[in-house]
Formats: structure tokens, sequence, C-alpha cells
């Protein structure tokens, strides 16, 4: 018998706006958790990018954050990114229903005046990126001692992106009773800090992902030269539609956006120097389908959620494994099939084979003249304290010698995230992986 929100004790009223929303039945990292934060205990919980971390937490934060007066809000959730905080904000408010215009989102890149306007007249939620919030504090606009109800969602990348010690700052002003959630796909050393420092006698819950969340993806890697790239890039958007494409610099993200555009590939650009309606802009305009590519940097990896997004194409191959699953996580989600091509010049090989042997792809640079194949689920993940690769199981084959089948572990945001869809059927659940020259 499946398991439905009802049993694992949230509110009617929010089992019937997750009903509104085709949601009827919690993923595992729901039903792990729930029960728990909805219990007030602290709870720290680990689970893939795409498995259901926002509804998860968003239910007890909803449940727990009413009554709040002006400038002191009830409940407080920290996130890394600006797209993350509108997107949880959103999910979070859709949960609230009728009192969903007292949720905030606060982040950098916006004017300070809608924000101190909206704290003046109470807000029960505030989502917020720390910097931004930090600058609001020192500004007198709000007041966080009422936070009784604090969560760290993507804990892992507020540590990647130092603002652990802000992250410190903000919790030591919320209520000394306060109950702290805290939701990553890896938990390495710092965050481990936070765990021992902020979170008392935390239920610790390590989910793999659901079957029907794990989608095929064909991981390709292709040799080519540099000058071959655009081009290379270009035939991949017209054959998949659409597709990411990750760029090492900002300035690198303008140009292959720039360049796209004149191989005829409507192409938009996200990065940290783009203002806040600059990325809304660009990600609007992809997720309508008025841009098929949208050029990235790794600051947009997990703050990016595009529906059904077919293809990930890593112009410049990222610098370690962690990277390469944040971003290749932006396809294959919700069951659905995906496609990663990491286009490999020869200046990237040496960090490309290090990165696969990170992974279990040792065969792919060792072959580059012959097709390779090897099965790598979508929620192979990367332990960040220690490097280390969780896996649950190895077979498989490859062509010209031993293959590997991974599965990983608990490490690796929601089926939908924010947001949840019905769930798909599950599928062939592996994925191949080739290193080839590209043609």
């Amino acid at each position: 018998m499946n398991t439905s929100f009802s049993d694992l004790g949230v509110p009617a009223r929010l089992v019937a706006r997750l009903a509104q929303q085709g949601i009827v039945s919690p993923f595992p990292i729901q039903a792990a958790t729930i029960p728990d934060a909805l219990a007030g205990r602290d709870v720290c919980g680990r689970a893939p990018t795409g498995s259901g971390k926002t509804i998860a937490f968003g239910i007890a934060v909803v449940a727990a954050a009413t009554g709040s007066v002006p400038r002191r809000p009830r409940a407080l959730v920290l996130v890394p990114t600006r797209e993350l905080a509108s997107q949880v904000q959103g999910e979070i408010a859709l949960l609230a229903g009728e009192h969903g215009d007292r949720t905030i989102a606060i982040y950098g890149g916006t004017a300070y005046g809608a924000s101190r306007r909206a704290l003046d007249r109470g807000v029960d939620i505030v989502v917020a990126c720390p910097g931004r919030l930090e600058d609001l504090l020192k500004q007198g606009a709000l007041n966080l001692s009422d936070a009784r109800t604090v969560v760290l969602d993507e804990a892992d990348r507020m540590a990647d992106m130092g603002f652990l010690p802000a992250v410190r700052r903000l919790l030591d002003q919320t209520s000394p009773e306060r109950q702290v959630l805290l939701f990553s796909a890896t938990i390495g050393r710092e965050v481990e800090t936070i765990i021992s420092r902020y979170q008392h006698d935390p239920v610790r819950r390590d989910v793999v992902a659901d079957e029907s969340s794990v989608g095929a993806v064909a991981h390709l890697f292709w040799r080519a030269e540099r000058s071959e790239r655009i081009q290379l890039t270009a035939r991949l958007v017209s054959q998949h539609g659409r597709a990411v494409v990750f760029c090492r610099t900002r300035r690198g993200t303008d140009r292959v956006a720039r360049q796209l555009s004149q191989a005829g590939i409507s192409a938009v650009a996200i990065h940290g120097d783009r203002t806040q309606a600059q990325r809304e802009r660009a990600l609007a305009a992809f997720t309508r389908g008025r841009a098929r590519a949208l050029v990235a940097t790794d600051v947009a990896a997990r703050g990016i959620h595009v529906e059904d997004l077919p293809c990930v194409v890593h112009f410049d191959p990222p610098t370690d494994a962690t990277d390469y699953l944040h971003r290749s996580g932006r396809t294959g989600r919700a069951g659905k099939t995906g496609t990663v091509v990491s286009l490999v010049t020869d200046e990237h090989h040496s960090t490309v084979r290090g990165m696969q042997r990170a992974l279990g792809l040792t065969q792919g640079l060792d072959a580059p003249d012959g097709p390779s194949t090897a099965t790598v689920t979508t929620s192979l993940s990367v332990d960040h304290g220690t490097g280390a690769i969780r896996r649950s199981e190895q077979q498989g084959a490859r062509k010209g010698g031993r293959g590997q089948s991974v599965r990983s572990g608990s490490n690796a945001k929601t089926a939908r995230d924010p947001g949840q869809p019905r769930r798909s059927g599950p599928g062939r659940r592996g994925s191949r992986t080739q290193y080839k020259r590209a043609s």
C-alpha cells in the first residue's frame, strides 16, 4: 500500500494544496523526513539533486510559521543562489495558499525597497541568500529572534561558495529554541561543523533516489578542437531541441551565447555579472522556448530548474567530479531520458581523465579511437568530505574491456525542485558513456 501525505501527518489543508498540483504520493526523502520535521525534531536530510527536498521542508515550514509581527518572521530558509531563492519561495507560497503573500524571497540584484516594504507589512517566511539578508539586518529592516524554524537548503553548495561564516552569523541571531532542518545532496566536513554546532540530536536520513525519478542518461565525452566546439554545440542543440551549455567564465558565457546566435541558435546567457532582472529574463526566454540554448556558469548549476531538459553540454569541462554531477543533474529528472556531452580539448585531457577516475569511468579516455560503454545512473554522487563516489552496485561490461554499472548510494533536489510532477514510469535506468572523436 502506498504511503500518502496524510499518513505522514501532513495537515489536511496542505494535502489538498499538494493534490491541486497533482502531487499525491510522497517521494522517499519526503516520507523519511516529514514526520520528524512536523514533530519539531532537527533533521539532517541527504538525498540526490531532484529528489524532493523542497516539498519535504516546505511542508514543515508552512505548518509551523504563522502569526508573525512586522519585521519579525517566524521561519527562515537559507539558500545559496538567487534562482534557487526565487524557486523555493514560489513553491512555499503555493503550499501556503491564501497566505502565500506572507512569504518573501530576499537576494542580491534587486532593489531593497520592495523587501523592506514587505517586511514592514509582516511576513511569516523569509527565503534568502545570506549576503543580502545580512545587509538588511545591518539596516535594521528585520529581526530574526522570532525565527523558530530554520532551513539550510543546499548546505554543501553554500560551503562551496564560502557562505558558511555568514550562515553561522545568521543562525546565531535566530531563536535559541529554533528547529534546524538541513537538506543537502552531499555532506562534507564543513557542513558537519554546522550540524554539530546548530542541530540538537538530529534525525539523519540518507535516501537513494526513487526509481521513478532516475532517468536513463547518456554521458558522452567527445574529443574536440577548440575551433570545433561552437559548431558541435549548435549541432547538439539542433538535435535535442534545447540545451543548457556550461562554460567556465562569465566572459566565455557571453561569448558562447553570442557565437551560438550567430550560428543560427537562439541563445541567452546567465551568470553572476548579470542583474537579477537580466537573469530572470534569460531563464524565462529559455523555459518558454524563445531561446533554445541557455549558456551558464557553474554558479547557476543548482539554481536552474527546467522541465524535461533533454541535453546538457559541458562546453568547458568542469574541474572536478562534484561540479560535473551538479551540472549534469539538470537533465534526466523525474524518470526522463537525457544526454550529457563533454567537449574535451587537448588541454583538458588530464583534467577529464582525473574526473572520470573519480566517477568510476576510467575507461573513457583510454580508448579515444574506439567506442567504449559503461552505465552510470544520474544518482551517482560525490561525498564532499572524503571525495569518494557513493555506489551500491558494480557490474556491467563494455566493448574492449571490463566496464562498470554504478548505482549510487545516498548522496546527490526534488523530482521537481522546486515543484514535483506526477511520477512517470521507471524506464531503463542505465546510462551510456562514450569517449569518441566528434564528427
